[in-house]
Parts: C-alpha cells; structure tokens; sequence
C-alpha cells in the first residue's frame, strides 16, 4: 500500500461515501450502487480505485462481488500522517 494510492483514492465524495457505508458491514457492489447517482460503470471505477488502494476487499459470492471496509489500511495511513507531526508544536 503507497500512502499516496491510499489519499488519492480518498480525496473523492463518492469514494469517502462508499467508505462510510461500508462501516456498517460488507455490501454488494448493488447495494452500494443504490446510495448513488451515478452508472454503475461510473461507481465501478470508483470501487477500483478502492481496492488498488487496499482500502476495500472483494469477496466473490456466486455471481455478486461483496466490498468489505479494510479499516487497517485507514488506521496505517493516518499513523503515517500523524507520524510528520512536529512534537515541539
């Protein structure tokens, strides 16, 4: 995981908001698709931006692709950026 993939891939709404509910549990990419407006191709390349970043897993379930939150990868990158704070401030 490169710190810069995870921030890209967190510096846009729809991105932020597919983390968001993916904090209440795994979802299919279906089910996330109905909290949007916009295609589904559109929400698709936004869930790949995710994954490259490592910031969802994806589970195949029959014919379903179910998107799981991998809040480590959050966790990892704000140590990273709190670890650039200076102390002394």
């Amino acid at each position: 995981m490169g710190i810069n993939t995870v921030f890209e891939a967190l510096s846009h709404p729809v991105r932020r908001k597919v983390l968001a509910l993916l904090k209440a549990g795994p979802m299919s990419a279906g089910d996330l698709a109905l909290h949007f407006e916009i295609s589904r191709p559109t929400l698709s390349v936004h869930l790949a931006k995710l994954k490259e970043a490592e910031l969802v897993v994806v589970e195949r379930r029959g014919t379903s692709l179910i998107y799981h939150l991998n809040a480590s990868i959050l966790e990892a990158a704000l140590a990273g950026l709190l670890s650039l704070k200076d102390d002394d401030q």
